[in-house]
């Protein structure tokens, strides 16, 4: 008989340590559970951490160059780890550091020499907070009848991609998708077909998206939005393109059988956001929109670019 496969660790662990021994001994306390990666070098562990974006990190008290303190002060500033939880670990039983740990940002500390399973239960309380954090937010932040992103997911998310687009100067494109007639649809047809057809076209924007980094959510009603990040306006195009005519080629039976369709309008725009001046996401989004409404005011299942 096979043995049963092990289930694959989904959290993950970044320990910042500098002695290889410590580092071990702590591997092997933590990888059966988790996926565990270590940076050795102090300097480097905020760029390591921003890569990784590990769900806990542990954190080592003394080390040369940059102390532990230094580290989590640099954590916390930055937008992508300030809420990553971070466990001190030390050799010092001063109450004093502990005191200084807790008020910069730690939730807790494992001191050395470590007790594997004082270790375990630490880092296991701490993830179980996070995954029941994450469930909490993915319910807060899903549309109930399609399944992607609501209005609270898309506010948050482009609210980070704005701000990075804004660091790297890169481009940042946006769509807005309407469905047409969509009122006249549920009253020939009834709600019920007409949230099917939501869910059709919610389902045909997630699969043209292939990219990791590009996110669709419902803006709301018959509504659905689309970032783009370091996409320029030509390649906003061609994906709202793509999705406007594969929503258009897209069949699904009505509650009686019959086979029916919905089309799409588009909106499309792409900035590389300012440092300074008043141009800015509701300046953004409003040039979409008003795409959106010649799209809707020319004909219909068309997309438009603003500007153009």
């Amino acid at each position: 008989m096979k043995d049963r496969e092990q289930p694959v660790p989904e959290n993950t662990v970044l320990i910042i340590e500098d002695d290889v021994e410590n580092i071990k001994v702590l591997r092997n306390i933590l990888s059966s559970d988790y996926v565990v990666y270590a940076e050795r070098v102090s300097k480097d562990a905020v760029s390591t951490a921003k890569k990784l974006l590990p769900d806990i990190i542990l954190l080592d008290v003394m080390m040369p160059g940059m102390d532990g303190f230094e580290v989590i002060g640099q954590l916390k500033s930055e937008l992508l780890t300030k809420d990553i939880p971070i466990i001190f670990v030390t050799g010092r039983t001063d109450t004093e550091d502990e005191v200084k740990g807790f008020s910069l940002g730690a939730v807790d500390y494992i001191n050395k020499p470590f007790n594997a399973p004082v270790v375990k239960m630490r880092v296991a309380h701490q993830i179980k907070i996070i995954n029941q954090m994450r469930e909490i937010q993915n319910l807060s932040t899903t549309d109930t009848l399609t399944g992607i992103g609501n209005r609270l997911f898309f506010n948050t998310l482009i609210d980070q991609e704005w701000e990075r687009a804004k660091r790297q100067q890169s481009h940042i494109s946006f769509i807005i998708f309407d469905i047409d007639n969509f009122k006249n649809f549920n009253d020939t047809y009834g709600h019920l077909n007409g949230d099917k057809a939501l869910v059709i076209v919610a389902k045909v924007i997630s699969s043209a998206l292939t990219r990791v980094t590009d996110k669709t959510a419902r803006w709301g009603g018959e509504e659905f939005a689309i970032i783009l990040p370091d996409t320029p306006i030509s390649g906003a195009k061609q994906v709202a393109e793509s999705i406007r005519e594969a929503v258009e080629n897209a069949k699904f039976e009505l509650d009686d059988g019959r086979a029916a369709s919905v089309t799409v309008s588009g909106g499309v725009q792409s900035v590389i956001p300012k440092h300074k001046g008043e141009y800015g996401l509701p300046e953004f989004f409003k040039e979409a929109d008003e795409a959106l409404y010649k799209a809707k005011r020319t004909g219909k299942n068309k997309v438009c670019i603003a500007d153009e």
